[in-house]
């Protein structure tokens, strides 16, 4: 503990990015999980209720369970029936830009994680590079003091502890946190197959009864060969 007090008093300058990517990181997990799970839900019991409503073509049903169910899952969903609802033809391209959009707010700040985590070991090794050469400039001031020596190599490699365990800590919660977003991703995935199913048999179901009205139109038969005309013969 008194070695980490004296690293601390005297490398103080050199150790201060360390200590601000440490509340950095601090700072970004605790947004992180309090944001990831405000918007968790019940994905797979959601997708089975809004499948029900899609196959019963209850598209008010099916956006009024949406946004019942609220968060990021909630809000793509209520979107894409919007879309499917307006425009059925250009659907993908529309949902797509949905998801984007939401994927960028589940990845907020994980790019600071990422950064950190490439960093933050580096400033370690530039701290205890410093610090070694302060020791070597004392021991040659001084003369040979091996308690001195002991003292600032020491110093030293507590910089290199901080700025690994910084990076660690950094590392395994944006690897974490993209994981989360990859489910995320896969929920989007499904909900599109669910809205593209039901767009795809809504246009069969518009055809063949574009069909049926056709072919029950009289005045679309051609007449027979065998049909006689009834006009006055000369």
């Amino acid at each position: 503990m008194e070695l980490i007090l004296h690293s601390i008093k005297q490398d103080w300058l050199v150790l201060l990015p360390i200590f601000v990517c440490s509340i950095l990181v601090f700072a970004v997990v605790i947004n992180r999980i309090s944001y990831y799970n405000k918007n968790k839900r019940d994905v797979i019991q959601f997708i089975q209720r809004l499948q029900r409503e899609l196959n019963r073509n209850n598209l008010e049903g099916a956006q009024i369970l949406s946004a019942q169910l609220g968060g990021v899952i909630g809000d793509v969903a209520e979107e894409g029936i919007r879309v499917l609802s307006e425009q059925k033809k250009e659907f993908a391209r529309s949902f797509d830009i949905s998801t984007s959009l939401a994927v960028r707010k589940l990845e907020k700040h994980l790019m600071i994680l990422g950064t950190i985590g490439g960093v933050a070991p580096f400033l370690g090794l530039f701290a205890t590079v410093m610090r070694i050469l302060y020791t070597f400039q004392d021991l040659a001031a001084q003369g040979n003091q091996s308690a001195a020596v002991a003292m600032g190599i020491g110093s030293a490699l507590i910089a290199t502890a901080f700025g690994l365990g910084v990076a660690i800590v950094a590392v395994v919660f944006y690897n974490s946190f993209q994981s989360v977003v990859r489910r995320y991703e896969d929920d989007f995935q499904l909900l599109k197959l669910l809205f593209l199913s039901f767009a795809d048999s809504d246009q069969v179901m518009e055809k063949n009864i574009k069909q049926a009205t056709e072919g029950h139109d009289p005045q679309s038969q051609p007449v027979s060969q065998g049909q006689k005309s009834f006009g006055p013969q000369f």
